[in-house]
Order: C-alpha cells, then structure tokens, then sequence
C-alpha cells in the first residue's frame, strides 16, 4: 500500500474524531463584528494555535495586527526544494441574527442526518479543518510532501480591513509557490468547482443639487431642472440600448474571455434558465453577446444600488428636490483598476450632466480583481485532485464577488490562490441555520490529501 492511500484510509478511519473537533470550535462565537465577542475571537485564534501546534506545525504564533484581530502564523518548512503551500483560512463568524429563525442553537452545534448546524461550520471553520486534517492524515504515514505556511486571519467578516498593512510588513514571511484557499463553494453536491476568478469593486455615491433648497413643484417646476430628473436622465445614459457601459473608456482595459473560458462557462449548469428561476424576474437583461454565467463572472457591471431625493414617505407633498443621490458599484475584471474607473465615471459626468445643475462624484471604496493563471501547477494539482475525489472533472468558474485576501496576496505577497471549498448553494451562509454537508466535507479532506501529493 502506497502511502498517499495510507493517508486516505487514515482520514476515513478518523472522521468522527475529525468531526468532533469541528464541533468543538465552534461552540466558540468568534463574532468579529462586535466588540463585546473580542475575547470569543481571540479565544478561536488560540484554538487554532493550539490545534497547529498539535500537528506538529512549527513556529506557530499569534501576530497582533494595527489594532484588530490576530493572525495566526505557522509553518512546516522539511522539504528543502520542494514547492511552499501557504493556507489561507478565516477564523472569526458572522452574527447569528436573528436568533429566532435557527432551529437549533447557532453556537450549539448539532449534527441532522447528513448535516452539520453551526454558525461558521460552512463559512469557514469546517473549511479551515479539512486542511488540518488533510495534513495530519499524510504526516501520521508519511513526510509531508510539500512546505506549508498558514496564514488564519480573524477579520475576514468584516472586509479584512488591517489586513493589508499586515502583509506588507510581513510580506516575505507569506511568501509561497501557491496559496491554497477554501474559502469558496461548489456548484453542487457532485459538481467539484475550481474559482479561478473574483471581481475587483468600484463604489460610488454620485451627488446632484440644483436650487438651495425644496421648491413648491406647483410654483417653479417647469422652470426649474429638477436634481431628481437630471439624475435618473443621467444613470439612464450609463447603458446603451446593448447593455455596454458608457463611462468613457470604460472596456479600454478589459481583458477578453478565452475561448476555453467560453467553454467552461458554457459548461456550467448556472444557465439562464437557472437564473431566471433563482430570481424570479420575467426576463433576463444584460450586456449582448455574453451568457449569464458570463456577464455576473467575468465581465464588468455598473448597477444602481440605491436612489434618495425628494419627498418620500406616506401621502403627497408636492416638492422639487433640491438635492437627489445615486449610489452605484461597477464590479471590475481583469485588467480594470478602481482608481481609472473613478476618473471614467467623473469624465462621463463632465461630458453629460447638464448645466442646470452642480455635482460630485464621490469614490466610497475600491477593490482589486484578482484571476489565476489556469496552467498555475497549483490549478493543475487541485483540478486533479477533485477529479480523484468525485470522480468528476471540476468545473471552472469566475466569481462574481470579492475576497480580499486573494487580491492582497496576488498584489503584495506575489502568491497566486487555489480558491476552492465545500460549501454549497444551499449552506445558508450568513443566515439562519447555516450548515455543511458532511459527506462533501470528507471528500473535500481526500481531495486536500490528493492535492499536497499532486503539487509534489
């Protein structure tokens, strides 16, 4: 018997034990939102020290980030030539609220079935575990085939936000070949998915005013340009009738999606009948010559997230505005940057906001995309890895959200990420009663196993 199957049947004779030890951290409320859980936090980060330590991880420690939660570093540093794995993982959950609507307690974990019912056992404690018990299924049979690095930060939840200052004051101690990240999901029980793409963000609020104050509409409407009207002409303008973006040279940047793109999109089952049932709109909408999978993946966006002027509470009152306000997110793919973005969006209103009225564009915040090369040996391990796991080749996708991790690492550190994970659609992350599906969980630790091999 090889040992690459050794630690397999390790990790099978071993699942109780391994689910145990789940269920164990998290009855800890690593809550980083709210300050009154900061002790729960630190309380989780030490769990995850200890539990490093326990594997036999070296130089294990907890590194104090400017004035948030800590880092937890280890590493396994015996393979000299041998390519470096750095394990990116979060410890610290989102809310439970509302505690109402959980039909067991968020942080009394209880197993239903095939499930398992926790705040964070998806997102992403239960994820953070498969990578430890991955290691500790190859080191009880053999010498880890790779060098690791860990890197478990503790304010994912709450947008990461001390931890890039972090990493540029430890850059050199994160470097690594790959980063192996499992804070993603699948497409479905059986359909293993690799995510070799997140979108960057732009944000914006853009700010209309015309008269010094609210009007009577009965005496000056007509002769005044109402702010509420130039703004919804102006965000009308945004699109044109293909459902291309307008902002001047918006698409200068864009990099175009590859025909074996095309046909891993192609492949995916999200297609516009999924959507189209998922949302519950009469019709689809969307830029020409792009599938949904495409558009919400790997092409860029602006949208309206939010509309305020005038008066707007119960009955009637005859006003004109002196003021109306459109937030708007333009989500970017390779190779847009926020700040160009920013100076689109500001050239676009030079150009068309009329006369009548004063205004500013005011950027609120702004993320890199971050993409993997797919001939990366960490992609081609994983890819192989998954496909020994479910006996399926994995599907590839680009997401259409953000981690900020991967950006920050691919940025600073150099370090390109797997990003892969257990989670499913249907894990209520972030809502009540979220849970993990126990049997995608133990595939997810063989396919860990797999891939520590395959990368060697």
């Amino acid at each position: 018997m090889n040992n690459l199957q050794k630690a397999l049947d390790y990790a099978h004779q071993n699942r109780d034990r391994f689910l145990a030890e789940l269920i164990e951290v998290l009855k800890i409320p690593s809550i980083s939102t709210d300050a009154e859980y900061t002790h729960e936090v630190l309380r989780a980060a030490q769990w995850m020290a200890d539990h490093l330590k326990k594997l036999g991880i070296e130089n294990v420690e907890i590194m104090p980030t400017d004035g948030g939660h800590p880092v937890v570093y280890g590493d396994y540093m015996k393979k000299p030539g041998a390519k470096t794995v750095l394990i990116y993982g979060h410890y610290d959950v989102q809310p439970a609220d509302p505690l109402e609507l959980w039909e067991s307690g968020s942080f009394e974990p209880q197993v239903r079935g095939d499930l398992l019912f926790a705040r964070g056992s998806s997102d992403m404690k239960g994820q953070v575990l498969s990578t430890f018990d991955a290691l500790e299924s190859i080191m009880k049979n053999d010498n880890l085939p790779v060098n690791v690095k860990f890197l478990l930060e503790g304010e994912e939840e709450i947008g990461s936000k001390n931890l890039e200052p972090f990493l540029r004051k430890y850059a050199d101690k994160f470097k690594a070949d790959v980063s192996l990240n499992p804070d993603a999901g699948m497409m479905g029980v059986d359909m293993p998915t690799i995510t070799y793409g997140l979108r960057g963000l732009a944000y914006f609020e853009i700010h209309v005013w015309g008269p010094k104050a609210d009007l009577h509409s009965g005496l000056y409407g007509g002769a005044v340009h109402n702010p509420a009207q130039a703004l919804a002409e102006l965000i009308a303008k945004m699109h044109d009738e293909k459902g291309r973006i307008t902002l001047p040279g918006f698409y200068d940047n864009v990099r175009p999606i590859s025909e074996q793109e095309r046909a891993d999109f192609a492949r995916l089952p999200n297609d516009d009948a999924h959507y189209l049932a998922e949302t519950g709109v009469p019709a689809l909408w969307g830029e020409e010559g792009y599938i949904s999978a495409e558009r919400t993946g790997a092409r860029p966006t602006l949208e309206v997230n939010g509309l305020l002027s005038g008066w707007t509470g119960p009955g009637s009152k005859t006003v004109l505005p002196a003021k109306a306000m459109a937030k708007i997110s333009c989500r970017l793919v390779p190779d847009q940057t926020d700040s160009e973005v920013e100076k689109q969006m500001n050239r676009f209103m030079e150009q068309n906001a009329p006369k009548t009225v004063k205004w500013e564009v005011k950027k609120l915040t702004g993320s890199p995309f971050a993409i993997a090369d797919l001939n990366n040996p960490g992609v081609k391990a994983m890819n192989d890895a998954m496909e020994a796991a479910w006996g399926v080749r994995p599907f590839y996708r680009r997401e259409g959200g953000s981690i900020g991790a991967v950006a920050m690492l691919q940025q600073i550190c150099g370090v390109e990420s797997v990003l892969v994970g257990m989670g499913l659609p249907s894990d209520n992350v972030h809502s009540p009663n979220e849970h993990m599906h126990l049997p995608t969980w133990y595939k997810g630790i063989d396919a860990f196993i797999h891939f520590f091999y395959n990368l060697s």
